[in-house]
Order: C-alpha cells, then structure tokens, then sequence
C-alpha cells in the first residue's frame, strides 16, 4: 500500500518538474525570440531610414534637373515669341506698305475714271453733232440725186443681186467642172466595182399564195359542210380563202406573207392527211405554227453565216428571220437587207473602213419591218429601238436612223448603208410600183420643174430618173441654168420621195427663123 503511495508520489513529482521544465523551457525561447525580433526590427528600421535617405536625395536631383529642362524650355519658348512678334511686325508692316500702295492706285483709277467719263461725254457729243451732219449730207445727197435713201439702197441691193447671181452661177459652174474632173470617175469606179462583185437575183413577191389540189373534190372537202372548215382555216390562221372556178387550185389572200406560209403549209399538210375537219384544222395549224419559228431562226441563222456576222441576240436573230417574210414594193425584205450588207461591205473595203460593222449595219438597217405591222410607228423608229434593245453599236444605230435621211449621219459607214440601200432599191426590177404611184411620181416630178421662175417646159423621161427641163432663152442666160438646175435638184430632194437617184438637165436654145417670101 505505501508502494503504491510513493508510486503515485513520484510521478506526480516528476509531473510537477516537468511541467515546470516546459514553462521554463519556453521562457527562455520567448525571450530569445523576442531579443532576435527586436534586433530585426531595429535592423529594418534602419535599412528603411537609409532609403529614405536615398529617396529624398534623388527626388532633390530630378527636381532640380527638371528645373534646369524647364528653365532651358522657357528661354526657348521666349526666343521663339520673340521671332514671332518681330515677323509679325514686318508682315505688318508689309501690310501697311501695300494698303498705302492700293490706296495711291484706287486714287489714280477714280482720276483716270474721271477722266473717261469726260471723254465719253465728249464723244457722245460729237456722235450726235455727226449724226446731225450726216442727216444733212443724205437730204443734201437725196435732192441732189433725186432718190431717197431707200429707193437708192434698194436700187443697188438689186444690182449687186444681179451682179452676185452671175458671178455665183459661174463659181458653181466652175467648181462642178472641178468636182467632175477629180470625183465623178473614181465614185464611178467605185459603184460599178462594187455592183460587179455582187450581184443578186430580181426579187418579186406578190400578195396571193396559190395551193395546188389533186382534184376539184378537196374543194369540198376544204369548204365543210355549212363552209365550217373554211371558217375555220380563216379564223386561225388570219388568211382569206378564194375558192373559185379555178381547176385544182385554191388562192391563199393576206397581206402578211409570213401568215400566208403558215396557212399554206397547213393547207397542204390537211389535204396529205385527207382528215379536214376544225378540230385537226387547229391541231395542225399549231404544229406547223412551231415548226415555222424554228425555220424562221434558220432564215436568220443563215444570213448571219453567208455574211460572216457572229454574236447576236438570238431574239433578234429571229426578228430577223421573220424579215424573209415580209415584202416591200414586192422585194424580199430579207434578200434586200442581205444584198444592202454586201454592198455596203464592198464599199467599205474600197474606202478602208470596218467591213464587218458596215455589213451587221446593212443587214440590220430595215429589221424594223419585221414589227412595222404589229407595233405602231414607223420601220426606221422600231429599227432605232430594237437596236438600243439589244445593245447593238451606236454606228448600227445611226445607219438605221439615217438610211432615209429621217437623222443626219454621224459616221462614213451610215452613209454607205444609205448608198447601198438606194442601189439595192432602185435597180432595173428589184422593186414593183403601181400604176397609180408611178404616174402620180412622175407628175409631183414635173411639177416641182415647172415652179421655178424662167422654165418653159418639163418632162420626166426614162421612168422618172430623168427630168429635163427647157427654160427661156429670153429669160435664162447660159450661167444662169446652172443656178436653175440646183434649185430643182434642191426641191425635189425637199418635197419628193423617190428610190435611186433624178437626173436633172436643163437646156437652153436660141431658134431664129426667117421667112422667104
């Protein structure tokens, strides 16, 4: 019991000591710590005094260099004010300089207006104190001569008009020898070259189409009971039918050429087929409408080949071809406007201009034909029209607008559109004309002879590509017929519409005659 009493003693003792080991332990760490920490801080303070120091001596020294930058800048500054205000007083005294220089030369002008003035008033005065005298002199003249200003100026306007007419009939006459001389022969050279390398078949087209039939009995068949077939036929295809005593045949009517193809090759296709009644009238007409579009692009197609033309709007190309059926005073529009590209291709080349663009000018020059009976307006506007639609060249523009004079032309190749076209027109039966329009021409031509002062008799000979002309011998003097001819050239260019060209020839003769008795 007590060993275990002393047990217990023990080590609380031992506790006791060890607990009083740590406290003291600990102490002395504390103290050590604390003596280092207070060594440190000491330490700091003194390495941050030292900074301090440092900072404050290099704050010192920016300062002061900064002071002596800026005082530096500051004499600059006060130089550069200084430059500035002694230019400025020079410029302002330049200034000044000049102002006195303007005012001494305002002064001056304000004199020398002045002066002008007094001058101008003198001179006023002494036109009116001439004008005074020479009112005088012309009533002085005037009593003197016997005639009055106005007579004796109409007077001489009449003589010199006299005089100028003779010497202006005989300058026209010598420079139209001059012209003869060096111009006729090589434009005839020209033209016959030209017409010799082209020369195209007479193209006559008429109004009526005439279908062939194997026998009188499909004129039956093509009538209907009750005429429906025929009413039919007419009304799809626009195309009058003339029945009529006829043997095997049967008239096609209608003004549009292209229509009158279509009626026909239907026609032709109903009596092949043998089954004519409205319902295979229409479902042929329709088959044959197609088929004819693609044949009119192959009449386009084709004359662009045979003329070496390329790149064209393929809606033109058809416009184009539909020219194949269309006529004008029974010449093909077609084979005209082929014919007009070649020409004016021809003379191109003998003038040194773009063949190409003459030849695409020449075949498009009538394409307004193709629409004329469809849109309002004249061939050459819906030409000019379709042209700018399809962007075509403004030379192909102009020779459109231009090939009947309706626009001046603006280039050479416009007028050898216009040359070719009256060549094409205007040979020997490339065209028909009636009766009535020809007779009708032909006294329009006499007529316009027969107005001029000084003509005695007109005749229009060679059917209107001559006129000649017998003038006054009494009246008209050699010189003057020359004045007589252009003035009828002149007004029948104005007031007459006519294809080709009109010759004009005056003549003159004196008969003296006597009688024996």
């Amino acid at each position: 019991m007590n060993s275990i009493v002393f047990s217990i003693l023990l080590v609380l003792i031992g506790l006791f000591v060890g607990i009083i080991s740590m406290i003291v332990l600990n102490s002395i760490k504390t103290f050590a710590a604390n003596k280092k920490a207070t060594k440190l801080i000491e330490k700091a303070q003194k390495e941050a005094d030292k900074l301090k120091r440092d900072s404050i001596l290099e704050a010192k020294e920016e300062n002061h260099r900064l002071k002596i930058e800026l005082d530096k800048e500051t004499k600059e500054k006060k130089q550069e004010l200084k430059d500035s205000e002694q230019h400025l007083l020079a410029r302002e005294e330049s200034i000044d300089r000049r102002d006195q220089m303007l005012q001494n030369r305002e002064k001056m002008l304000d004199e020398k207006e002045n002066n002008l003035n007094e001058k101008q008033k003198d001179i006023q005065n002494k036109q009116v104190e001439l004008e005074k005298t020479k009112e005088e002199q012309l009533k002085l003249l005037e009593k003197i001569a016997g005639y009055s200003k106005a007579e004796a100026k109409e007077l001489i306007m009449k003589k010199v008009e006299e005089m100028m007419s003779l010497e202006i009939a005989s300058y026209i006459k010598d420079r139209e020898a001059e012209a003869k001389l060096e111009v006729n022969k090589k434009a005839k050279d020209m033209l016959v070259s030209s017409m010799q390398k082209y020369a195209a078949d007479v193209a006559s087209e008429q109004t009526v189409t005439v279908v062939t039939l194997p026998n009188d009995d499909m004129k039956g068949r093509i009538i209907g009971r009750e005429g429906r077939n025929i009413r039919t036929i007419e009304a799809v295809t626009g195309v009058d039918l003339i029945i009529d005593d006829t043997p095997e045949a049967i008239v096609l009517s209608s003004f549009d050429p292209y229509r009158r193809e279509i009626a026909r090759v239907t026609l032709e296709t109903l009596i092949k087929d043998g089954r004519i009644h409205p319902g295979r009238i229409e479902e042929v007409y329709d088959k044959t409408a197609k088929e004819m579009k693609a044949k009119v692009l192959e009449y386009g197609n084709n004359a662009l080949f045979e003329l070496g033309i390329t790149k064209m709007e393929p809606e033109l190309v058809e416009i184009l071809g539909k020219l194949h059926f269309r006529t004008s005073y029974g010449q093909n529009a077609l084979t005209h406007s082929m014919e007009v590209a070649n020409l004016a291709g021809i003379l191109a080349g003998e003038l040194g201009e773009n063949i190409t663009m003459a030849k695409r000018a020449g075949l498009l020059h009538d394409i307004g034909k193709s629409i004329d009976h469809e849109v309002e307006g004249s061939h050459v506007e819906l030409g000019a029209n379709l042209a700018k639609k399809y962007n075509e060249n403004e030379i192909v523009i102009n020779a459109i607008e231009s090939h009947h004079g309706d626009t001046e032309a603006t280039n050479v190749i416009s007028v050898l559109v216009a040359i070719a076209d009256g060549l094409s027109a205007s040979r020997p039966g490339a065209r028909n004309d009636s009766l009535e329009n020809y007779i009708k021409r032909l006294t329009e031509l006499e007529k316009i002879g027969n107005e001029v002062e000084g003509v005695d008799k007109t005749y229009a000979v060679q059917a209107g590509r001559e006129l000649r002309v017998i003038v006054k011998p009494d009246k008209i003097d050699d010189l003057q017929t020359h004045k007589v001819a252009r003035e009828i050239k002149t007004n029948i260019e104005n007031n007459l519409q006519y294809p080709g060209t009109i010759k004009v020839v005056v003549i003159r003769e004196t008969r003296v005659s006597e009688e024996a008795k």
